[in-house]
């Protein structure tokens, strides 16, 4: 359960700038640029789900860890 929530604080930050790095490029690009505007929005979109699900599962898991410590009390 630790490495699980040592990997959701890491990967969390990482998959949200992704999110945000992708679609500020996909802003920013024209018609005819390479990778095109629709792989750069379906990129950006699984690194933001992918951030969601860090999301939930960091909550999930440091309510666990509360609820541990609470019951160990």
């Amino acid at each position: 359960m630790r490495l699980r929530l040592l990997l959701s604080w890491i990967f969390l930050p990482v998959f949200m700038a992704a999110a945000a790095c992708f679609a500020l490029w996909a802003a920013g690009s024209g018609p005819g640029d390479s990778p095109g505007r629709a792989v750069l929005v379906t990129i950006a979109a699984i690194c933001a789900i992918i951030a969601f699900l860090a999301a939930v599962d960091l909550s999930v898991l440091v309510g666990r860890l509360r609820r541990e410590r609470g019951a160990g009390d």
